[in-house]
């Protein structure tokens, strides 16, 4: 089983229900555990009985919510061992990066915005360690340019981060928020509306976690769902 982490302050639970979407449309079984402060699944998921902590399954995922180490999660199920392929891991706290033992993690992503609070806060729960942790950049904005990310990198120095060579953008427009809002209010998931640079960010993120789903395949998927 791989563990995957998404971190940072910025909000990623839509992005990572739709990277488990394409994972399980490719045969895969996906664990998403909503690790994060608000636990925004709670009101965007829908569940029949929800109750402190809970595994719900939508779109052929299952999302727990509420649990604060994987041992909850064993026992909440009853089996010693995951029987998934890949477990996804939204953190935006340090208590629960450090619960959940992210640096333990097959692959990490930093997500962030430029503002500082995306920026700061998310650097907040990684952490400042001598020994570096690699973690791959997945930044949001309309309008990329060096001076942003040279200012991440100038933030970032005493972190425990270490950057990956690659970086991913989402070019962020208000029509993928849109889309966004409507698939939430639809209790429903479609590629179809989202912008070119937005369905190219998850194909990115697809071919780095799961390299064996061809780029064909999941083309198709953005294209037709």
């Amino acid at each position: 089983m791989k563990k995957i982490g998404f971190i940072g302050a910025y909000d990623k639970t839509d992005l990572i229900i739709y990277i488990s979407k394409i994972l399980t449309i490719n045969g895969l079984k996906v664990l998403i555990i909503d690790g994060t402060t608000l636990q925004k699944t709670r009101y965007t998921v829908p569940c029949i009985t929800p109750s402190k902590c809970y595994i719900t399954t939508y779109e052929d995922i299952d999302i727990a919510i509420g649990f604060d180490t994987l041992q909850e999660i064993h026992n909440y199920t009853g089996m010693p061992q995951f029987e998934y392929d890949i477990m996804l891991l939204d953190v935006d706290n340090r208590q629960t990066y450090e619960s959940f033992e992210m640096q333990t993690s097959d692959k990490n992503y930093f997500l962030t915005a430029f503002d500082n609070y995306s920026l700061k806060k998310g650097l907040e729960i990684i952490g400042k360690s001598e020994e570096k942790r690699e973690m791959t950049k997945i930044l949001f904005s309309k309008d990329m340019n060096k001076e942003n990310d040279e200012y991440l990198n100038f933030l970032s120095f005493y972190s425990s981060a270490k950057w990956s060579a690659e970086e991913i953008y989402f070019p962020f427009e208000a029509g993928d928020n849109a889309v966004i809002v409507e698939n939430q209010r639809n209790a429903r998931i479609s590629f179809r509306e989202l912008t070119p640079g937005y369905k190219d960010g998850m194909l990115e993120i697809i071919s780095q976690i799961a390299p064996e789903i061809r780029t064909s395949e999941v083309r198709k998927i953005l294209r037709n769902i």
